[in-house]
């Protein structure tokens, strides 16, 4: 029986092409139906005839269908992935540009310090909307979410329904791939243990034919070009021992060390992180926002498909666990359970993970290194407390776990951090309505 698959929010492009075509690289799947839903019709439109380009290309017989309504693409699914998120960059934008006013300068937003605490507050309530239709509507169907702020969402998710739901990223890959060109060593030839939280993990393991490959990345940052390509969490690994799974742009919001100065964020952060400094990732998707339905125009009328599979890990999945059932170990975001001793049990983590016809099977990792447990449990500590925040709508905790963040707390005082959540609630009133405390 052909499989269904959802995708809600599919007028995410990137997202919605490559995994579309993912899909339709594996037999089991030729004939499947793809149900894109969206609240924009307009993109849902052009994304429909995007995937129709790559159902034709690809030689696949797929059906291709679109809605606006979620239950209706959720309806019987076997398989659903997710790419919304709740307030467009007209509110995201407050949540950069008010912390900088109080001198928290971050760049990017969607993952944590104060920026992606109200990012997870918003998203959130929307993200177990989505798991109720899902347990009304396909109750048995594999839930994966791309969806940031990764770690806060898929704990409530895990924590407050019965969705068999996991969380994506292509950082752990990605970061791999780029060391080992690095290092000029095949990636497939690569092995690696990754744990940690979702941004935050680290290579507990990283060799080459089973020889430690961390001697030659430090000598190869002797060399400033090498050096220079990620300064953020090349500095990391030079004094930490461990290197880090996401972007230089990412991490420097994520601990105290980066951006609590004008000289600090002039050293590390404007030069070569990924990102550029200031209000970069709003200014890029405001730049989206305005010139969207170009990419889309332009890419049906002149894009080559490409029939290879990406690296992204969801068909793969998909395929162990609903297709041929060939087993697939990735690094997803699960409840941690005592896979990672010094971390807390109830907090989501980024570890290895079975997908497999049997479901998730969690992969047990152990301690992480002292000192690098003291990092991330601080971050699995703060997004603890927003989850559970956000549950009882509780402003005060939110507040006190804003307090916590570590850039925040470099930067702040605990009334002008009072201050500054007071102004991000009231900005943010139409989506959180009434917090109490």
């Amino acid at each position: 029986m052909a499989k269904k698959f959802a995708f809600i929010g599919a007028g995410s492009f990137t997202f919605t092409r490559n995994l579309v075509r993912d899909l339709l690289t594996f037999p089991a799947f030729a004939d499947c139906e793809i149900a894109l839903m969206d609240i924009h019709p307009e993109r849902l439109a052009l994304i429909h005839k995007v995937c129709d380009k790559i159902n034709e290309a690809m030689g696949t017989s797929a059906k291709i269908t679109s809605t606006l309504d979620r239950r209706e693409a959720l309806e019987g699914a076997d398989g659903v992935l997710c790419t919304v998120f709740n307030g467009d960059i007209d509110i995201w934008r407050h949540d950069i540009e008010i912390p900088k006013t109080f001198g928290v300068d971050t760049n990017i937003g969607d993952t944590r310090s104060v920026s992606g605490i109200f990012r997870a507050l918003r998203n959130i309530p929307l993200m177990l909307d989505i798991c109720h239709d899902i347990e009304k509507y396909c109750p048995d169907a594999v839930f994966l979410n791309y969806t940031n702020p990764m770690s806060m969402l898929c704990k409530a998710m895990q924590t407050h329904t019965k969705v068999n739901v996991t969380g994506l990223c292509h950082s752990v890959q990605g970061t791999v791939e780029m060391l080992a060109n690095w290092l000029g060593v095949p990636v497939e030839e690569v092995q690696y243990l990754c744990a940690g939280v979702n941004h935050q993990a680290f290579y507990l393991e990283l060799k080459h034919h089973g020889k430690d490959l961390y001697p030659r990345l430090r000598e190869k940052l002797q060399d400033p070009v090498y050096y220079q390509k990620e300064l953020v969490r090349n500095e990391m690994f030079l004094h930490l021992d461990y290197y880090v799974t996401e972007s230089s742009g990412h991490n420097s919001e994520y601990n105290q060390w980066f951006r609590k100065r004008p000289d600090l964020i002039e050293k590390y952060c404007t030069h070569s992180t990924n990102w550029n400094p200031g209000e970069y990732a709003y200014s890029l998707n405001l730049r989206l926002k305005r010139d969207w339905k170009a990419e889309f125009t332009n890419w049906l009328e002149t894009a080559v498909v490409d029939p290879h599979r990406s690296k992204e890990y969801a068909a793969n999945i998909f395929n162990a666990m609903i297709g041929d059932h060939t087993p697939f170990r990735f690094n997803g975001n699960v409840i941690n359970e005592g896979c990672i001793t010094n971390l807390p049990k109830e907090a989501c983590v980024e570890i290895p993970v079975y997908a497999g016809e049997e479901g998730f099977r969690k992969q047990y990792v152990g301690a992480l290194p002292a000192h690098i447990a003291i990092l991330v449990n601080t971050t699995a500590a703060v997004e603890n407390l927003v989850v559970e925040a956000a549950m009882e709508k509780n402003r005060r905790k939110v507040f006190q776990a804003v307090c916590m963040d570590p850039l925040t707390s470099a930067v702040c005082s605990l009334d002008e951090i009072k201050h500054m959540t007071d102004a991000l609630f009231e900005v943010n009133r139409e989506f959180l309505g009434d917090y109490r405390g």
